[in-house]
């Protein structure tokens, strides 16, 4: 049972991996043995990161990327393809989130959620299944979507908008990957309180939250590495595609 997620030998890429989410996805990755590539924009927060996961006996590196430029991405996934000969595991967690209310909303601020949330996960998704396409190494791509990509949450109608984008993109990127032996996933989380949602959880927001949660509680992060380590697994998951994987302590099973 232990080998079925033994992802020694494997190279997993974090997009946005400075994140709460992404750094610790990333870290139970390394844990089960996987090496790192962390993208981000903050140098300075992913050398405490990398100094973590390489206490596992994993290499990590970083490539400094922004996910809003095609040029960046595109420079990621030619440094991967050139130094590590391409990726086994492609995390797609960069993030936004905004509370501006529905009238006040204007064109720049709806751009730029798009932009990082949606736009940047299909870019990503082309650019790095190309390289692999080319050196027939197939891959699992795992992108982070949410419980509000189901039924819009009140508040943050942009983010909902391209988070049910990232379900639409990742069925159809299943089908047509499929035979490049590349499977893509998504994991929708439910309340994992991190940088993107900290400033919209209101007490009366976080007590909606919890009545409509069963579990009765917010998510841990490190409650993600489970979904994430059995996706990118292709011994535990390898007939496992175009699926989306709920992790909400019961949030989206609650009608009433």
């Amino acid at each position: 049972m232990n080998d079925m997620f033994n992802l020694q030998g494997k190279l997993a890429v974090v997009m946005g991996g400075t994140s709460t989410l992404g750094s610790t996805m990333a870290l139970g990755l390394a844990q089960s043995g996987a090496d790192i590539v962390l993208t981000g924009r903050n140098e300075e927060k992913a050398s405490f990161i990398l100094e973590e996961i390489r206490q596992n006996g994993v290499s990590a590196n970083f490539i400094k990327t922004d996910v809003r430029d095609n040029d960046s991405i595109k420079n990621a996934a030619d440094v991967i393809d050139k130094e590590f000969g391409g990726w086994d595991i492609l995390i797609n967690s960069a993030g936004v989130n905004s509370s501006t209310p529905f009238f006040d909303i204007d064109k720049d601020e709806w751009d730029s959620i798009m932009d990082v949330n949606l736009k940047s996960v299909m870019f990503t998704c082309q650019e790095f299944a190309r390289k692999n396409k080319v050196r027939e190494r197939g891959g699992s791509v795992i992108n982070i979507s949410s419980v509000s990509s189901i039924k819009p949450l009140t508040k943050v109608v942009t983010y909902s908008a391209s988070k049910a984008g990232i379900n639409s993109i990742t069925e159809f990127m299943a089908q047509e990957l499929a035979s490049d032996n590349i499977r893509v996933n998504a994991i929708i989380p439910g309340f994992f309180p991190a940088e993107q949602n900290r400033k919209i959880l209101t007490e009366d927001r976080v007590k909606a939250i919890m009545d409509h949660t069963p579990m009765k509680r917010f998510g841990s992060p490190e409650e993600l590495q489970g979904a994430v380590i059995w996706l990118a697994s292709e011994k535990a998951a390898g007939f496992v595609t175009g699926s989306m994987v709920t992790v909400d302590g019961g949030f989206g099973a609650t009608k009433i």
